[in-house]
């Protein structure tokens, strides 16, 4: 199987032949744009990391980790970022086990870890509570995040190159499941190690004691502390913290020149594959820079992972919206896509720069309180004692900052993704999408919902049969040959 950008991809049901024939390069801005805010917060975020363990100079680590993955990127293409991803796993996983085992001896087992975390409120997953401006409930993780991760597995084009890359279909649904055990394994690992430094720090918070210069750097500082006197031990943590850098790094600046390539110099220029092969590997150098200078713009973001989260939410979820569009709505047309992305992309830009600008109250993000009472200077003493908590009173704020900005981020996504598509629809619906006519393979509908399950039917079909297998029945023909054989005579 080939593959280039999302939509190109001849087997993959995918609006642009319906409605993005005249808004392609709208999806051409989008894409890279999304890929390379992203990506710059990507590369500043483990140079925190070498900074606190190594004391090395943090731009100095930012510059060398934008230029190794263009390097190997632009050498290698596609098969490189795929080998190295499978290595960067093994050592990202290895970092991870470090931390949460040497906690566990120190602690005594999962039981005190989990204790100190149910007593710190560390562990308040049954909020059921509806309220959509606040950050963190069952709800934002589970409906904000399906939008989020769907975007990320469903329109993204560095994931979606690699589905297209698989020989097979199957083998692109096979890649899927298991990456599926490969993301639960490092999320449970990540959610481990932050119960882990809480169950460390419950008494002594680094970042509140001025010990650290961001939280970003906790884990770091966690790692010199406990696994300090083991030689090499700090080392396998920076290791499996660029792992999971360069893996992603490597992934976007690729997806970043097939989009470039195919999109934008294939269809206007006749040039050879040899020539367009050197193009690519000039646009994954020009790329790399470009995420590299963008990692100065990470360092004023706050949260990464909120600032990761809210960036896939602005710019993924009118993406996946007007995807949507095209798969499920036959009537989606030019216009109703051009007017629904505009909308959904204004509209939670809108939200998000006003979130960044005048951020939500503490009433609403409902911090947990952090204590420094077990902390101690660098003569011994005992540190000034500092407990944060929730202020118990509030100063009036505008409507629109009260409510509008403090909107959860993650439901960015999910609005983005709403707004583009109704307004897509009706626009549509306006501008005689009724009339015009669409082929059926360009649209989701039942038949490939349930293509999804064919696979595993026909698995147990099979090994029903090898377990049970069916009784062998001799044709009519040979069994009158048989008879007459019997009765002929001299037998």
């Amino acid at each position: 199987m080939d593959f280039g950008a999302v939509w190109k991809h001849p087997q993959c049901k995918l609006p642009p032949k319906i409605i993005l024939k005249d808004t392609i390069y709208v999806t051409c801005v989008f894409v890279p744009l999304l890929q390379i805010l992203y990506t710059g917060i990507v590369i500043y975020s483990p140079s925190l990391a070498l900074n606190q363990v190594t004391g090395f100079q943090l731009w100095g680590s930012v510059v060398a980790t934008g230029l190794v993955c263009t390097f190997y990127c632009t050498l290698g293409g596609l098969k490189a970022v795929i080998w190295t991803d499978v290595f960067q796993f093994i050592m990202m996983i290895s970092g991870f086990l470090a931390v949460i085992i040497r906690t566990l001896i120190i602690k005594g087992g999962f039981g005190p870890i989990i204790e100190d975390a149910r007593r710190g409120g560390r562990l308040r997953y049954w909020d059921f509570d509806p309220n959509p401006l606040k950050r963190h409930t069952f709800w934002t993780v589970v409906v904000g995040g399906t939008f989020t991760w769907l975007g990320i597995y469903g329109v993204n084009q560095s994931q979606v190159q690699r589905y297209v890359a698989c020989k097979t279909r199957l083998h692109g649904k096979l890649s899927l499941y298991i990456n599926l055990v490969g993301l639960w394994i490092t999320l449970s690992s990540a959610v481990m190690c932050g119960l882990s430094m809480y169950s460390v720090y419950k008494d002594c918070d680094p970042w509140t004691a001025k010990y650290v210069s961001a939280p970003d750097q906790l884990m770091p500082y966690l790692v010199l502390e406990i696994l300090g006197d083991y030689p090499g031990v700090p080392g396998l943590f920076v290791a499996g913290t660029y792992s999971g850098t360069l893996s992603t790094v490597s992934s976007s600046i690729n997806a970043l020149a097939a989009v470039t390539v195919e999109d934008l110099i294939r269809p206007y220029f006749t040039l050879s594959e040899s020539k367009l092969q050197w193009i690519n590997m000039g646009m994954n150098l020009f790329f790399g820079i470009v995420c590299l200078s963008m990692a100065a713009a990470a360092s004023t973001m706050g949260a990464l992972l909120q600032a990761a989260l809210s960036i896939f939410g602005i710019l993924g979820g009118p993406l996946l919206g007007i995807f949507s569009l095209g798969m499920l709505m036959p009537f989606g047309n030019a216009k109703g896509a051009f007017s629904g992305l505009v909308c959904g992309f204004s509209l939670v830009l809108w939200i998000g720069v006003g979130s960044h600008t005048y951020p939500p109250p503490s009433y609403r993000t409902l911090p947990l309180p952090l204590s420094t009472r077990g902390c101690r200077t660098i003569n011994g003493t005992l540190a000034p004692q500092v407990t944060t908590s929730m202020p118990l009173s509030t100063t009036p704020r505008p409507g629109v900052q009260e409510y509008w900005y403090s909107l959860s981020y993650l439901y960015f996504s999910t609005l983005g993704t709403l707004i583009t598509f109704f307004v897509g629809t009706l626009m549509s619906l306006a501008t005689g999408g009724l009339k015009q006519e669409v082929d059926r393979k360009l649209l989701f509908g039942k038949e490939e919902f349930l293509d999804n399950f064919i696979y595993w039917k026909s698995k147990w079909v099979l090994l029903f049969e090898k377990v049970h297998p069916p009784k062998q029945v001799a044709p009519k023909e040979e069994m009158e040959e048989s008879q007459e054989m019997e009765e002929s005579p001299g037998m």
